[in-house]
């Protein structure tokens, strides 16, 4: 794969681009905020990067756009008891380079997945162990009941072990900017292929013919090229000149411009991603008051002093023009275990802030940099902008640093590899369930959890949510154990953000807009 520069970020070398170039041929272009983070199906837990894992490979089970389960490479599956899962592979599957599928695959993969570092190791993490019945019928073995497995099935990404082998790529390499072979070639069973990826500049994908659902599919897009495009202004002028078919996010800003353009249609609609602040909890010296001894977030009172601080409707109004709903909760409505009452914000109150300050011996505050994506999330940047003078107001000698969401995410880390003291984070469950949140974010050693929170009940009460089948006992755990990370400011809410997607409807005709906010070309048909 190559990695040779970056996109040029100019209007007017988009515009260069013909439209009536790629008018009525099968290829559908599509951009976003930023590029992919790597090819490797078991690397990184990233939202982007996991739509198109799950385009190029396959998994036991598929989550269509509806958030609804369906058969992949296990076209059935029964319980044979409490902890115990019987699949039934399909036959006559092959990966992209023409190896057959076989049981052997998925034992490699569970193995491959669950090492230690994996970033996706999370969604087998109550799997005890994957049995070979014979080349097409496997039994999965959980620690306890699982009342959310084959959720989490659905991010189990199947590798072939030949390939892996062949490539000495079993190996899953994380941190410090590292790279594998598997992250930068694909081989998997999915309905497209990689061509090409140069990195930050594109990634090309073409249909698998020899796809075992080719002819179930209901898009016809042949080829697609994906273009990460950070600045928001090129992004818009790329769908105006028809460089691009298109795009999202939608600078809310400029929502009204594109719903004027007769071929371009906005779609809007809820999202089930949580924006979030992370304070580091767990240095003894917070790395902005080097010599000091101290690190202010360790105490309650000061994380209670900033969540005070922030004033979210000021944020909605503003910065996010009414499309985004404040919360006082780590998961959004539509995630299995969302609470109403935990969702109620942080009171905005200043004076409180000061005075918790000064409780906690920090009267004239102390200096803190906020680390964050200037290419993620909605308007992440002019969020962070936002809050800087707020806490400023409180005494808070605060900073930004806003920086591409790659660079952003290395800062955060895995394991005791991290490098923020304050920072901003967004997630979606991936199983649209809240032991998602717990496994990733609040838990110690959880991967996303870059605050190092940490809390031996809650994370005692996340491993009973883990095998707790009946619905109603489920939920009071989730409640207590999100109670009790709202109450000690474990994270700071601010906002559930609002989809907008814009559409060239003189080269699309139908496009599913998933709540999970990434582009599944399944469910993407362009015009004859």
């Amino acid at each position: 794969m190559k990695n040779t520069g970056k996109l040029l970020a100019s209007v007017a070398v988009a515009a260069m681009m013909s439209f009536s170039a790629h008018a009525q041929d099968n290829t559908f272009r599509y951009a976003t905020t930023g590029d992919i983070l790597g090819l490797d199906p078991h690397m990184h837990n990233h939202g982007t990067t996991n739509t198109v894992k799950g385009m190029v490979y396959g998994a036991l089970v598929h989550r269509k756009y509806d958030l609804t389960l369906e058969p992949d490479l296990a076209e059935s599956w029964e319980t044979i008891d409490d902890v115990t899962w019987e699949f039934k592979l399909r036959e006559d599957v092959t990966f992209h380079d023409g190896t057959p599928f076989t049981a052997d695959d998925v034992l490699y993969s569970f193995r491959r997945i669950t090492q230690e570092g994996s970033e996706m190791s999370g969604f087998l993490s109550n799997v005890e162990t994957i049995e070979k019945v014979d080349d097409h019928t496997i039994r999965v073995i959980t620690k306890g009941p699982d009342p959310i497995l084959l959720q989490n099935l659905s991010l189990f990404f199947v590798v072939n072990e030949d390939f892996m082998e062949a490539n000495d790529a079993f190996d899953v390499v994380v941190g410090g900017g590292s790279t594998n072979f598997a992250n930068l070639n694909a081989n998997g069973t999915g309905p497209y292929e990689i061509v090409e990826w140069s990195q930050d500049n594109r990634l090309v994908m073409e249909i698998n013919e020899d796809f075992w659902g080719y002819d179930e599919l209901e898009t016809n897009v042949e080829r697609a090229e994906f273009l990460p495009i950070g600045n928001d202004s090129t992004r818009v002028a790329a769908i105006l000149s028809g460089e691009i078919d298109m795009m999202y996010p939608v600078p809310l800003q400029d929502v009204p411009r594109l719903e004027q353009d007769e071929n371009i249609e906005v779609l809007q609609g809820p999202e089930l991603r949580t924006i979030f602040l992370g304070m580091d909890q767990q240095r003894d010296e917070l790395l902005d008051m080097p010599g000091s001894g101290e690190n202010p977030f360790k105490d309650l009172r000061v994380r209670q002093a900033f969540a005070h601080a922030i004033d979210l409707d000021a944020i909605q109004r503003v910065v996010m023009r009414g499309a985004s709903t404040p919360t006082g909760s780590m998961i959004a409505p539509g995630i299995v275990g969302f609470d109403e009452e935990i969702a109620e914000p942080y009171a905005y109150d200043p004076e409180r802030s000061m005075e918790l300050l000064a409780e906690a011996g920090y009267p004239d505050g102390f200096p803190v940099t906020l680390d964050c994506p200037n290419d993620r999330y909605v308007n992440d940047e002019a969020i962070c902008s936002a809050i800087i003078p707020m806490l400023r107001r409180i005494g808070i000698d605060a900073d930004l640093n806003a920086q591409t969401l790659s660079l952003h995410f290395n800062k955060m880390g895995a394991a005791e590899d991290y490098n923020t003291s304050f920072y901003m984070l967004g997630w979606t469950p991936g199983t649209y369930d809240a032991h998602n949140a717990f496994q990733n974010l609040i838990n110690e050693g959880a991967v996303w959890n870059s605050g190092r929170y940490s809390n031996e009940r809650v994370d005692e009460l996340s491993a009973q949510i883990a095998v707790t089948v009946d619905e109603d006992e489920r939920n009071e755990l989730i409640r207590e154990a999100m109670q009790i990370h709202k109450d000690e400011v474990g994270h700071l809410p601010l906002h559930q953000q609002a989809l907008a997607w814009a559409v060239r409807t003189d080269r699309v005709e139908h496009i599913e807009q998933r709540p999970h906010n990434d582009v599944d070309l399944r469910y993407v048909r362009l015009r004859d």
